[in-house]
């Protein structure tokens, strides 16, 4: 029988994570999960199941992380500070840009990693000219930035292309604005957002609802993924993303399918401003990170629209429509009770 191939996942107990170690599993791959002692696991399949393994250490700690990867052949680094605002910000560039550079020095240390597949974000790519849809071949022109987060991903992708170009085995994905059932971290916004709609603390939409983005379903993201491991080619970008579409749209279209109001008006982008200061200041009281900071705002003012045609091309990437990720979403979130309708 041919031995299963084994594959390390950074950011294991993440949102994205998660889901990529119970798809990997079902695909028949052995699965190794760096988590930290501090994580929360309870997402991730039970530790005693067969082809599974929890692996204690950080992305920041190089030591650890070579241990955790020895002996494999696949690392999908997932792992990374997603949050749009910290109070120490130097969290950013540590995680995001320092983790990658160990799994790279990971890789030309040991001669067993075939392929590293890296979690980036559409926000490497800097945002799309309004009225466009912007691909691959988009590079961040990084004189303005959204957010910190922004900033690190931006960095993080000129050192993963870098190190293409050395011969490193990597293959970047670009993933966009993630949903679906899940883990309620700040990388799956759309569910948050939407709790906030349906318990009525969120009571219009964001400025006139023109705002774009490219939203991915969780799983779509996740078989992407496993995708690159098997056709991925070194070197290569792919946009893992979805349906550009305002969350405007998104709103209306939960407000459809659960037969429920519609939003009535448009939020200025000034009052969601002077709001976010306050979330700001009373995270800075209570420690618990805010919903909505500036850089949110700065976000939700630029346009994000992508293209995905190459992914689908190399990849077979099939991403499901908003009204069908929504449609698996919204029973989810009703049936864990955290919305009603």
């Amino acid at each position: 029988m041919e031995e299963k191939k084994k594959i390390l996942v950074t950011g294991s107990s993440g949102y994205l994570g998660g889901h990529l170690c119970h798809a990997l599993l079902n695909h028949g791959y052995a699965v190794r999960a760096l988590v930290r002692r501090t994580s929360n696991v309870s997402a991730l399949p039970p530790s005693q199941t067969p082809s599974f393994e929890l692996f204690y250490g950080d992305i920041t700690d190089f030591p650890s992380l070579l241990a955790a990867a020895s002996g494999f052949q696949f690392i999908i680094h997932s792992a990374a500070v997603v949050e749009p605002w910290l109070p120490d910000p130097s969290r950013f560039f540590s995680v995001n840009v320092g983790g990658l550079k160990n799994v790279i020095q990971v890789c030309k240390e040991t001669n067993s990693i075939e392929k590293i597949v890296y979690t980036s974000s559409f926000f490497a790519l800097g945002p799309s000219r309004a009225g466009a849809i912007a691909d691959e071949n988009q590079v961040h022109p990084e004189k303005y930035f959204c957010s910190e987060y922004e900033r690190s991903k931006a960095a993080a992708d000129k050192i993963a292309l870098q190190a293409a170009s050395e011969g490193v085995p990597i293959v970047v994905m670009y993933p966009g604005v993630i949903y679906g059932s899940g883990k309620l971290t700040t990388g799956n916004i759309v569910a948050k957002l939407l709790i906030e709609r349906f318990n009525w603390r969120l009571p219009g939409y964001f400025g006139q609802g023109n705002d774009k983005f490219s939203f991915s379903h969780i799983d779509d993201v996740a078989d992407g993924h496993i995708s690159a491991i098997k056709k991925g080619r070194v070197g290569e970008r792919y946009l893992l993303t979805g349906e550009n579409a305002s969350f405007k749209h998104v709103f209306d279209a939960a407000a459809i399918l659960t037969n429920t109001s519609k939003p009535r008006f448009g939020i200025p982008f000034f009052a969601i401003e002077a709001y976010a200061w306050v979330c700001v200041l009373f995270s800075r009281i209570t420690g618990k990170l805010p919903l909505l900071s500036p850089p949110t705002v700065n976000v939700l003012r630029h346009q994000w629209a992508y293209s995905c045609d190459k992914a689908k091309k190399e990849l077979d990437y099939n991403p499901r429509s908003l009204k069908e990720g929504l449609e698996e979403m919204l029973p989810w979130l009703k049936s864990s009770g955290f919305i009603k309708y």
